[in-house]
């Protein structure tokens, strides 16, 4: 999944021999699928957004699928008062069906503005979500919504959270499923003193439990700004967080903290990182997991060059339930010559075999972007996406997601400036740990009249076949306008 700002910024046995035998033929199967190679189709409008999508202005946030075919994806619309709302739509047995307002979510919100920021599946059909709602001109708050056998039920404020958000401005950035209807998700609120304070919130067999502050960020977060960007969970109740505090000396630093068995521990300063943070801003913008203890993480810190301080992207590891010492991503300083690196996203689909991607400038003004994979336990060297200098001729490209159904078996996707002015969104496809070349969306440059367009979030279940999400723009009554669209991968 997706980058978070400073924390003002409001902005995932078979017991007997027939079960054995079955195993053996599904992996059978996976390794057939993965041996194949992948072919993304068309990229299709949401269906059933148009006749929400009143204001015209229409993303996809997140996408998560809990297995080939089966995924869902969230995010916003605006109404015809231009006020955003938030909508869900499920893909079943390779089918988008149409979308839907969040039911229940008009009377939290009163109408005015809400969001969805990120989904997880806990298996087909069983999915959280969450994001934040406005119910009145002076408040923000966050909620939760779930997905129960194809269904999406109520959105509900979440719990406890009311107690805590005494500055009145919450929202959740990042939700994990480590199975149907045993989720966690982390954000921010704002205490009494108007300090941004991260929090956490899990579900336990469909029911949500009441918010807590991070334990342990209060004696880190001197400075009062403090935000969960990222969660996953390897299984129920055992999933791993991180973010971003500021320091008594107004300096952001990166934390991690980790849920075992249903509690959450200490939060702790990533390792290792503050030798590295010279400049004093770093953050965790991704956290991926395998299984409970054995995760990876991934964001940027500002690393000291000569007298200047660069913007560098760092991987971190954690084996057994303890969190390693950070690493600059290794290669990017070869490629990072004009001093802005990030790693935006970080999956990891077993234990020690993680891939991640992200941005850099290989000269002053000219981003591209990078992937990265982890083998063993040992992160590899980093390389240019093939093929995206060829289609990056305005010299801009962001990666936003990544994501690894197996070891070596991955999708990612972003954007690029196909011309100085125009933005296209792209895919690639990494196939037994070799990454292919990135490809404009296939169908989104006829859906991109106006000439930006992005994939914001990809989902790779374990027996392949990713899914993507984004946004297009194209004119319409002498208006630049912007909706949603869904694309699939497809093994051949």
């Amino acid at each position: 999944m997706a980058a978070a700002g400073a924390a003002t910024v409001l902005c995932l046995a078979f017991l007997n021999a027939a079960g054995a035998r079955a195993a053996g033929a599904h992996a059978a199967a996976v390794a057939r699928l993965a041996a194949s190679g992948g072919t993304w189709g068309k990229a299709e409008k949401v269906p059933g957004l148009a006749a929400l999508n009143q204001g015209g202005f229409a993303q996809i946030t997140s996408v998560s699928c809990g297995s080939a075919g089966n995924c869902a994806a969230v995010g916003f619309y605006s109404t015809a008062s231009l006020h955003n709302q938030a909508f869900v739509v499920s893909e079943a047995k390779g089918a988008w069906g149409k979308a839907e307002a969040v039911p229940g979510l008009a009377a939290l919100s009163q109408g005015r503005n809400a969001t969805l920021e990120s989904v997880s599946c806990g298996s087909a059909g069983n999915c959280a979500a969450s994001g934040s709602y406005f119910p009145n001109r002076h408040s923000q708050q966050a909620f939760v919504v779930s997905e129960v056998k194809g269904t999406w039920g109520k959105a509900e404020a979440v719990p406890g959270l009311a107690a805590l958000n005494q500055g009145r401005s919450a929202a959740i950035r990042s939700v994990s499923c480590g199975s149907a209807g045993n989720c966690s998700a982390g954000g921010i609120y704002t205490d009494g003193s108007g300090h941004g304070q991260a929090f956490v919130v899990h579900e336990v067999k469909g029911t949500w439990r009441k918010a807590e502050e991070v334990p342990g960020l209060a004696v880190l977060n001197q400075g009062g700004a403090a935000v969960v960007t990222s969660v996953s969970c390897a299984s129920a109740g055992n999933c791993s967080a991180g973010g971003i505090y500021t320091d008594s000396s107004g300096n952001s630093q990166a934390f991690v903290v980790s849920e075992v068995t249903g509690t959450w521990r200490k939060a702790e300063e990533v390792p290792g990182l503050a030798a590295l943070n010279q400049g004093g801003f770093a953050e965790v913008t991704s956290v991926s997991c395998a299984r409970a203890g054995d995760c990876g993480a991934g964001g940027d810190y500002q690393g000291r060059v000569g007298t200047f301080f660069h913007s560098e992207a760092f991987v971190v590891s954690e084996v057994k339930g303890i969190w390693e010492k950070a690493e600059e991503v290794p290669g990017t300083a070869a490629l990072n010559k004009g001093g802005d690196a990030h790693t935006t996203s970080v999956s990891c689909p077993s234990a020690g075999n993680c891939s991640a991607g992200g941005s850099y400038f290989n000269k002053p003004g000219h981003q591209q972007v990078f992937v990265v994979t982890e083998v063993k336990g040992a992160w590899e060297t980093a390389q240019e996406i093939p093929g995206s200098g060829t289609l990056n001729q305005g010299g801009f490209a962001d990666l936003f997601s990544a994501s690894c159904g197996s070891a070596g078996n991955c999708g990612a996707g972003g954007s690029y400036f196909s011309t100085p002015v125009t933005v296209q969104a792209f895919v690639v496809s990494e196939v037994k740990g070799t990454w292919g070349k990135a490809e404009e969306v296939p169908g989104s440059g006829a859906l991109n009249t106006a000439g930006f367009a992005i994939v914001n979030s990809v989902s790779c279940p374990p027996a392949g076949n990713c899914s993507a999400g984004g946004f297009y723009t194209y004119h319409a009554a002498g208006l630049r306008l912007e909706s949603a669209f869904v694309v699939s991968e497809t093994k051949g």
